[in-house]
């Protein structure tokens, strides 16, 4: 019996949502500051997944997010498919919540559009209701709301441009014994009960709960479905309930790994009196995660897969996989598809990564991971640099920087605010060079380099821990920087590519 293993998205895929179309499956994710955001992946058997799209190509309001603004931008989103439309409702808990559609999840996607502006308001889900009419769901950031651990629904129209009623608290989680960060709520209607899926407790140490009423606006009572229990799977968040097309129920949610972020794991789910019951069935009607589990549909897939990671560079723009930590401008980049992508070196005002929207990332794979590239640097001034950088609240970078003599290797690693610690630095045979970084199972990194594709890597002496950004893992970019007041025509540039990356011993 073929079997998978979980996580089945074994990298930072925070706070999934999932529906089924069809045949096919989609899964969207939070994407926080980064654009282009809102990830969207696309399965045929729920255990490989392809990422085909990010709805978001910019994060509104474009000025704002023009800066890196690490922990904001878009939280847990919902996605549902209505009235042969894909809809993504999502929330930025410093503006309010937006909707954007599309006929194609692939793209393109409409502009998104404020349903609900505010401070505070975060992971909303849309029921669309037998009778025609419409209701939203969701929670409250305690940093911006000033309150938290409860859920709210509102009436809105079915087009989810305005709001119709007035919210109602339907579920009080100060009044539940033990519940502490009530979220990430789903709603979902089934034989004429409303049900809403969200976790409790903490996004590393709470557990799944599911909550019923026979009316939208409650009562509503409650079950706890989905607990760690004595697995490693720690704290099983908020996610997705989805079925396949023969009538069987898997529930999506991710689990925090830390530097390897937020990975998504696959749980069968089944109904026993009148409740659903997630994972190894445990009594009182809870469950606790599997760690494997025979495939869901065995005849459409071989059970593993992640996302591509390596990149050629051989079509035109950058791919799906690659993000920026702010909204990029158009002269950030050039990717022609001739087998590199060109960076212009950008001025970087305190020379600190974390404030540089300019950097090119993709998430860290949680499985020991090897990412190589060739980066040449052109350009004549002084201070400038580029390089491959390990991305987190704390960075670690090796790359080529500029002087007045000729070019330098060099390592940094950042010890506070604007400073960089200096790892490494001698002068460089070349202009061009082979870069690489290679993370072990415990996100201990290690960075190298060489001169020419024969030559021996010549590794740093230390090694470093990853660590998580703002909400999310550490990530692996590129970047070119350029000294401030550097005029524009004089900023030069760094060619990477290929890119090659291995998982666990796997080319990705």
């Amino acid at each position: 019996m073929a079997l998978y293993l979980n996580p089945v998205l074994d990298a930072d895929w925070p706070d999934p949502d999932a529906i089924r179309v069809g045949d096919d499956f989609w899964l969207i994710a939070s994407s926080f500051n980064r654009a282009p955001g809102l990830p969207v992946l696309h399965s045929r058997d729920l255990v490989t997944w392809e990422h085909v799209a990010n709805a978001l190509p910019a994060v509104p309001p474009l000025d704002h997010y023009a800066l890196p603004r690490h922990g904001s931008g878009v939280w847990a989103p919902s996605l549902r498919h209505h009235d042969g439309a894909f809809v993504i409702v999502y929330p930025d808990p410093d503006h309010g919540i937006y909707v954007l559609t599309a006929t194609d999840p692939r793209g393109p996607w409409s502009e998104p559009v404020c349903l609900i502006p505010g401070r505070g308001l975060i992971d909303p889900c849309p029921l669309w209701d037998d009778d025609g009419r419409a209701y939203l769901v969701h929670g409250w950031a305690g940093s911006r709301a000033g309150i938290k651990n409860r859920l709210t629904v509102v009436e809105v129209d079915p087009g989810l441009r305005h709001v119709v009623g007035s919210p109602r608290t339907v579920v009080d989680g100060d009044e539940l014994p033990g519940f502490r960060t009530l979220e990430g709520p789903k709603l979902y209607k089934r034989d004429g009960w409303y049900w809403i899926f969200a976790p409790a407790g903490g996004v590393a140490t709470g557990w799944q709960t599911v909550f019923r009423s026979r009316s939208v606006w409650g009562p509503y009572e409650h079950r706890i479905v989905l607990e760690q229990d004595t697995t490693p799977i720690n704290g099983p968040h908020q996610g997705a309930w989805v079925d396949t097309p023969q009538g069987d129920h898997w529930f999506l949610h991710f689990q925090d790994r830390g530097a390897f972020g937020r990975v998504v794991h696959l749980q069968p789910m089944r109904w026993a009196d009148g409740w659903p019951q997630i994972g190894e069935p445990l009594p009182d009607g809870r469950g606790r995660p599997v760690l494997k589990h025979p495939l869901p549909l065995p005849e459409r897939g071989d059970g593993q897969g992640e996302p591509a990671r390596g990149d050629a560079f051989a079509t035109p723009g950058p791919a799906a996989r690659w993000h920026w930590q702010a909204n990029p401008r158009p002269d950030w980049f050039e990717a022609p598809g001739d087998g590199a992508i060109r960076l212009r070196a950008q001025v970087s005002p305190r020379a600190d990564l974390r404030d540089h929207g300019a950097v090119l990332c993709q998430q860290l794979p949680g499985q020991p991971s090897t990412w190589a590239t060739r980066a040449t640097l052109q350009a004549d001034t002084p201070g400038t640099r580029c390089g491959l950088v390990l991305l987190g609240r704390e960075y670690t970078w090796v790359g080529l920087v500029r002087t007045p003599t000729g070019v330098d290797v060099v390592a940094k690693r950042s010890v506070s605010s604007g400073i960089e610690e200096e790892l490494a630095q001698l002068p460089a045979p070349d202009a061009t060079l082979d870069l690489r970084l290679a993370v072990d199972a415990d996100g201990t990194a290690t960075f190298s380099w060489r001169a020419t594709d024969t030559a021996p890597w010549q590794e740093l002496p230390a090694a470093w821990a990853a660590v998580e950004g703002r909400w999310i893992g550490a990530e692996v970019g590129l970047f070119a920087t350029a000294p401030l007041g550097t005029p524009v025509g004089e900023r030069g540039d760094a060619v990477f590519g290929p890119v090659r990356v291995t998982v666990a011993g796997k080319d990705a």
